[in-house]
C-alpha cells in the first residue's frame, strides 16, 4: 500500500515522533510506502504534489525534535480558500485530485478538531481512505483523554509558574501567567495545580475579580505577600466578554486577558502586579517523554488501522490504552473542563481559588 501522511493545524511538540512511528510501522511492519505531504493540504494543491518518500533512514534523529519536518498550516480552508481579490474560492477539487495524483491508498492526517473535520470532508468528497491522529496542546478533542502536544505544553507552563514563583516571592508581587488553550482550560488547570498557583482562572468557570482579589488579600493577611495567578487565554468575567484582538490578517484572536486581570488586581489591592504571556512558547521545544510515548502508540495504531482497511477512524487514549472510534464522533465532541472534574475538586481542596 501507498500511504500519505500530513500534519495539519497549529504545530506542537510530538509531531515528529508521530511521523517517525508511522514510517517505522508502515515500512518495517508491512512493507508499505509512506509519502510525507508538505504543509498539510497546501502540499496537495501544488503540481507536482509537494511530497517526499519517508523511510526509516529519513526519520532517524527526529524523535526528540519539536515542530514537524513536514511543515503545517492552520490557514486556508480548502472549501473557502483566500484569493487575491478577497473572495473565498472552493479549491477542494484540486486537493482531492492531489491525493489521487500521488496514487495513495490511504491518508493518515495528524490534526486537531478543525483540521480533522476538514480532512474528513475532503475524504468524503474524494473517496479518500482516511485515519486521524489527534494532536492539540488544548487537549479539547473529544473521546481521547490526551492528545499529542498537551503534556509538553503543560510542562512548559508549569516551569514558567515555578520560575515566576521565585520572582513573586522576592519582590512581593502578584504574578499573572496567561497560557493558551483556546476555549478549554486544561493547560491552566494542570499547570496551576502542578506549579502551586493560588488562583486558576479557566473559561469553564466565569470569575469575579472581587473574589480573585479577596484571595490575594487573604494571603496578605496570613503573611504571604505574593501570589501566583494562572489564566487561560479565553476566560471571561461573570459579567464580561472574552478578551480578543485582531491580527494582521483580520482574524480575531484570544489574547490580552492576563494584562486586564493584572491591572484590575493592582487597582483593587494596591499590589504590584506583573503579567507574563507564554503564547507560542508552549508549542515549541522537545517533546516530553509522555508525548513521545503517546505519539508512538498513536502512530503504530493508525498504521494498523490502515492495514486492516478500517477507515474514517481516529485513534485515541482511554483508560491507559490506545483505542479507535469513528472520526465524525471525535470531531463533533468538544472536551472542555468539567467544573465538577476531580482535578477541579483537587484544586479547591488545596485552597486554590477559581474566582467564583
Amino acid at each position: 500500500m501507498r500511504i500519505g501522511l500530513l500534519t495539519s493545524g497549529g504545530d506542537c511538540a510530538g509531531l515528529n515522533a508521530v511521523i517517525r512511528a508511522v514510517t517505522l510501522r508502515a515500512v518495517l511492519g508491512y512493507g508499505f510506502e509512506v509519502w510525507g505531504i508538505r504543509e498539510a493540504t497546501h502540499g496537495l494543491l501544488k503540481r507536482p504534489v509537494a511530497a517526499e518518500r519517508l523511510t526509516p533512514d529519513s526519520v532517524k534523529g527526529i524523535l526528540h525534535l519539536g515542530g514537524t519536518i513536514l511543515g503545517t498550516t492552520n490557514r486556508g480552508n480548502p472549501f473557502a480558500y483566500p484569493s487575491l481579490d478577497g473572495v473565498p474560492v472552493d479549491r477542494s477539487d484540486e486537493i482531492v485530485a492531489g491525493y489521487h495524483e500521488l496514487g495513495l491508498d490511504a491518508l493518515i492526517g495528524v490534526g486537531g478538531d478543525g483540521s480533522l473535520a476538514i480532512l474528513r470532508r475532503l475524504a468524503q468528497k474524494g473517496g479518500w481512505n482516511l485515519v486521524g491522529i489527534p494532536k492539540t496542546i488544548d487537549n479539547d478533542l473529544g473521546h481521547t483523554e490526551r492528545s499529542v502536544g498537551f503534556s509538553t505544553a503543560v510542562d512548559i507552563a508549569t516551569e514558567a509558574v515555578d520560575r515566576l514563583h521565585v520572582t513573586a516571592a522576592s519582590h512581593n508581587r502578584v504574578m499573572v501567567l496567561e497560557v493558551m488553550g483556546r476555549d478549554a482550560g486544561h493547560i491552566a488547570l494542570h499547570a496551576g495545580i502542578a506549579g502551586g498557583a493560588d488562583v486558576i482562572l479557566i473559561p469553564e468557570i466565569p470569575y469575579d475579580i472581587e473574589k480573585v482579589c479577596a484571595k490575594i488579600e487573604a494571603r496578605r493577611a496570613s503573611g504571604r505577600n505574593f501570589s501566583l495567578v494562572v489564566v487561560a487565554e479565553s476566560v471571561r468575567a461573570v459579567d464580561g466578554e472574552v478578551q480578543t484582538y485582531t491580527d494582521a490578517h483580520g482574524q480575531s484572536r484570544y489574547g490580552g486577558i492576563g494584562r486586564v486581570i493584572a491591572e484590575a488586581i493592582a487597582r483593587r489591592t494596591g499590589a504590584e502586579s506583573r503579567v507574563t504571556v507564554l503564547g507560542h512558547v508552549q508549542r515549541g521545544g522537545s517533546p516530553v517523554a509522555l508525548d513521545r510515548v503517546l505519539a508512538a502508540a498513536f502512530g503504530v495504531h493508525a498504521v494498523d488501522l490502515v492495514a486492516q482497511r478500517r477507515f474514517d477512524r481516529v485513534v485515541g487514549w482511554q483508560n491507559r490504552r490506545v483505542v479507535d472510534l469513528p472520526l465524525a464522533e471525535a470531531c463533533a465532541a468538544f472536551k472542555a473542563v468539567d467544573p465538577h472534574d476531580p482535578l477541579v475538586w483537587t484544586a479547591r481542596g488545596l485552597g486554590i481559588s477559581f474566582g467564583d
